[in-house]
């Protein structure tokens, strides 16, 4: 098995690393280490999916311009859980098809990053900040961090992909160290800069609640915040599989407990925003102003449109890695 489909800690279950997409799909229905990482995000996708659409049925689109962020962002809590059910399912066809996989996740995660920006500047911004700086460039500056923490996990990973074949860096020590610097900067960067909306913003209300923002989402918020630490923590620490390698290869590794953390952290988030948009729904209205089509819209494009050129310019990057040092790497 070669290293870029090697997980630290997981000794068995890996799929044949030049699978077909057939055999991939039919993965889904067999026990590998990849089963419940896929599974784990793709029924929740038809549940977020179930939700959203309940949503539509009751939202008049045309005219509800204060339900806008919240569709929003239920759009993009249904795209990030079915981008990583792909990508996990798909990742062992190849090395360059498996980077790309998680190049695309990546996307994902960080549009739904601003999906749940919008949706804080519209309805869960403490009282205080309201009118404020920080308020008006919020969105603006959750644009640009989607569009900055892509490139740079997308960048760590084709730092990775290089190093796979040799190219990055001479020697076998360097090499190592090349490759935990850059594991360690695409995690930090995945989910300490592709979510900043969700802890950031909880700590602000926090410190800054103000009345209309002592309501029952408050305790929704918290426990949000308390869940995303967690998921943050497993993903980076590789606990248990890390004290007792090959134990937990199938069942019960931080991949899988990672995943069910971030579903848990959105469910919760879902809640907290949906009772802000109805219980502050009044206070808003008279004292906050609301986002325009233009404004959401936009955002929306510019993320799509510069990320998926970083997957892209990234995703081409791939094939530029010399193929006689591949080779030469394998064996």
């Amino acid at each position: 098995m070669t290293r870029v489909f090697h997980e630290q800690g997981i000794l068995f279950g890996y799929r044949h690393p030049q699978s077909s997409a057939t055999a991939c799909v039919l993965s889904l229905f067999q026990m590998t280490n990849e089963t419940l990482n896929i599974w784990t995000h793709l029924l929740p996708f038809w549940f977020f999916a179930w939700r959203f659409v309940t949503v539509l049925y009751v939202t008049d689109i045309q005219n509800d311009s204060y339900s806008w962020p919240l569709l929003v962002y239920m759009g993009t809590s249904c795209v990030y859980p079915l981008a990583s059910s792909c990508a996990h399912t798909f990742s062992s066809m190849s090395r360059n098809a498996r980077h790309i996989c998680y190049f695309l996740d990546y996307g994902a995660v960080n549009l739904f990053g601003l999906g749940s920006a919008i949706a804080y500047s519209a309805y869960t911004f403490p009282d205080a900040l309201v009118h404020t700086t920080f308020h008006d460039y919020y969105v603006t500056l959750a644009v640009l961090n989607t569009i900055i923490s892509t490139g740079l996990s997308c960048y760590s990973r084709l730092g990775l992909a290089a190093g796979e074949a040799g190219s990055f860096a001479p020697g076998e020590e360097l090499y190592q160290a090349g490759r935990n610097i850059f594991s360690s900067r695409r995690k930090s960067m995945l989910w300490g800069m592709a979510l900043p909306s969700q802890s950031r913003l909880s700590f602000c209300l926090f410190l800054f609640p103000g009345e209309s923002a002592q309501n029952e989402a408050t305790l929704y918020h918290q426990k949000h915040t308390a869940i995303t630490l967690l998921a943050s923590f497993f993903y980076s620490a590789h606990l248990p599989e890390r004290l007792a390698p090959g134990r937990f290869d199938y069942i019960g590794h931080s991949h899988q407990l990672f995943h069910v953390c971030v579903i848990l952290a959105t469910h919760v988030q879902m809640e907290a925003i949906l009772l802000d948009k109805t219980l502050r729904q009044e206070w808003l209205l008279v004292n906050s102003r609301p986002l325009s089509f233009p404004q959401i819209a936009g955002a929306i494009l510019l993320c799509l449109v510069f990320s998926l050129g970083n997957i892209i310019y990234f995703s081409a990057a791939l094939y530029r890695i010399p193929e006689p040092e591949l080779h030469k790497k394998e064996t």
